[in-house]
């Protein structure tokens, strides 16, 4: 999986927004909000090839969570990203 280029990660009070640098990419109809977890994934796999396993990793490195969690969360996040068409297979 590899985020698709052309979205940037910005803060916008306490959450975090991704804009799109290219017209072609925007969908007015839809707006992705990031919380500060997610956020942190975004910043550590932005232009990498990353797997939900990966994504779980980092968070068990950086928050208190078991694996089971963590991956169960990864895999929510991954989908919503391939979903929002921020992230490909």
């Amino acid at each position: 999986m590899k985020t698709v280029p052309g979205f940037t990660l910005r803060p916008l009070g306490k959450e975090f927004i991704i804009t799109a640098e290219n017209i072609r990419q925007i969908n007015f109809n839809r707006m992705i909000s990031l919380n500060e977890s997610a956020a942190y994934l975004w910043k550590e796999v932005d232009g990498k090839e990353f797997t939900v396993e990966s994504l779980a990793d980092l968070l068990l490195e950086r928050y208190e969570v078991d694996r089971e969690t963590a991956l169960r969360d990864s895999e929510a996040i991954a989908a919503k990203w391939k979903e929002a068409g921020i992230a490909t297979d």
